[in-house]
């Protein structure tokens, strides 16, 4: 008599991801009733869509549309995961071989992709962004390219250059029309809105396109080069920005004597600098064993159903972003960061636990998520006040090169020499998270300490 083995899915429960988008966007529209900030410079509406200078706002309208395409490419070719390397026949070793080797390669070009980027400009280095991408995707499609290691590194250098390139060519022509600073802090909530919902519409996108047949599995890249090009042709018709390029360019001097005075030698850019690598460290390794870690007990789970709430907690974490900023808010600024740094280091201090449920574990994920999207758009605010936008991009490089510096020692030994279990990684993503709180929470007391020598005087 045979024994029969019964199979046991976990569901998730059908409400969570309308719960999540209806609070985010809850939290959009009910802004500008309750914040007396938003009230205070609207001219005419009411929506934090609709508030500035009729210049700016025609220009942040199509820098959001830009940036959310850019964000549905990004999305295309992360999407697939572990399914594209299984559809090119590698295992769980070559996987992270393949990775570990692209991180490796992409270290350098990563790391002076800012300075590159400061040197030639912001819109240039959008355009470069785009051509990457472009590259990548006309590869793609082609059947026999699609598992070329080149893809990856490509990717990854195009990734290090999208993380810095969108956000300095917003803050150059923010000064450029001399706006106020708030305008500034909404877009950059704003991006971090939009880039979730792009991530979740490019998943749809590739949902449509996408099937078994290995035609039909090339099409989402075939749209993806399609979308490079529209942002091409639209960034070389954007004369607007032209002159402030070439302005900024000119402008400077000798740039490593700047990058060592107000990065390498100033404290609180080096806080920013560790906060940034440690973020992003650890969504780099979340993303990396959320799936192994969900179905680690042996169960079977949707994942496609569940990264989604993932990417609607993000939103939601970026939509409260402007209800803790600001002279009304509950905390001061640093004090809400540091919470938000605290709160995603113990999300993944309890998953590294080894924790089983799926459900706690998708609660935790979410609130992580949560903390990830309060988290971005502040250390994007933190930058704008101590850091000199002629070296924005060489510090987000710097701080996203330590940070793929690790992930490249975790993935060789997790790879070759299975030094490291998964928990261990987890553990030490918690850690950095940890800290980086309390760097920022050092920040915030510095920042008193030198308006308190300042009164004095």
């Amino acid at each position: 008599m045979g024994v029969v083995i019964e199979r046991e899915e976990w569901a998730l429960t059908p409400l969570a991801y309308p719960l999540l988008s209806a609070a985010a966007l809850a939290a959009v529209l009910l802004l500008p009733y309750f914040s007396a900030r938003t009230a205070a410079h609207a001219t005419g509406s009411s929506s934090p869509f609709d508030v500035g200078t009729a210049p700016f706002l025609r220009f942040r309208r199509a820098f959001l549309i830009l940036f959310s395409l850019a964000s549905v490419v990004e999305g295309i070719h992360s999407v697939f995961g572990e399914d594209e390397f299984v559809r090119c026949g590698l295992g769980r070793e070559q996987m992270a071989a393949r990775l570990a080797s692209t991180t490796a390669a992409a270290l350098f070009p990563g790391a002076i992709s800012g300075v590159i980027s400061d040197k030639i400009g912001p819109r240039r280095a959008c355009i470069l962004y785009w051509v990457l991408q472009l590259a990548v995707g006309a590869v793609k499609s082609f059947g026999v390219l699609r598992c070329s290691w080149i893809n990856n590194f490509i990717l990854a250098f195009a990734s290090s250059v999208f993380s810095f390139c969108f956000e300095t060519w917003l803050v150059l022509e923010h000064e450029k029309q001399d706006q106020k600073q708030d305008l500034l802090f909404d877009t950059f909530w704003l991006m971090t809105f939009f880039e979730s919902v792009s991530h979740i519409g490019s998943q749809e996108i590739t949902n449509v396109l996408v099937s078994d047949d290995d035609t039909r599995f090339l099409l989402p890249y075939a749209f993806a080069a399609t979308l490079s090009v529209v942002g091409i042709l639209y960034i070389r018709n954007a004369s607007s920005t032209s002159q402030s390029t070439s302005q900024h360019a000119s402008a400077v001097g000798s740039y490593q004597k700047s990058f060592f005075a107000h990065v390498l030698r100033d404290k609180r850019v080096l806080i920013l600098v560790i906060a940034q690598a440690s973020i992003h460290f650890a969504v780099s390794t979340f993303w990396f064993l959320w799936a192994p870690t969900i179905v680690a007990d042996g169960r079977y789970a949707q994942l496609s159903v569940i990264y989604p709430c993932f990417l609607a907690s993000r939103m939601l974490g970026s939509a409260g972003f402007p209800w803790f900023y600001g002279a009304t808010a509950p905390f001061r600024n640093e004090d809400s960061l540091t919470i938000a740094y605290i709160g995603a280091g113990l999300a993944l201090s309890i998953v590294a636990y080894d924790y089983q449920e799926i459900g706690p574990l998708v609660i935790v994920f979410c609130i992580f998520h949560a903390c990830v999207g309060f988290i971005l758009p502040s250390l994007a605010r933190l930058r704008t006040m101590y850091l000199p936008n002629e070296l924005r991009g060489g510090m987000m490089s710097f701080s996203l090169s330590l940070a793929n510096a690790a992930i490249f020692i975790f993935l060789l030994q997790g790879a070759h020499h299975r030094r490291f279990a998964n928990s261990t990684i987890l553990f030490l993503a918690s850690y950095g998270l940890l800290g980086a709180g309390g760097c920022i929470h050092m920040l915030r007391r510095w920042r008193k300490h030198t308006r308190q020598n300042a009164r004095s005087l």
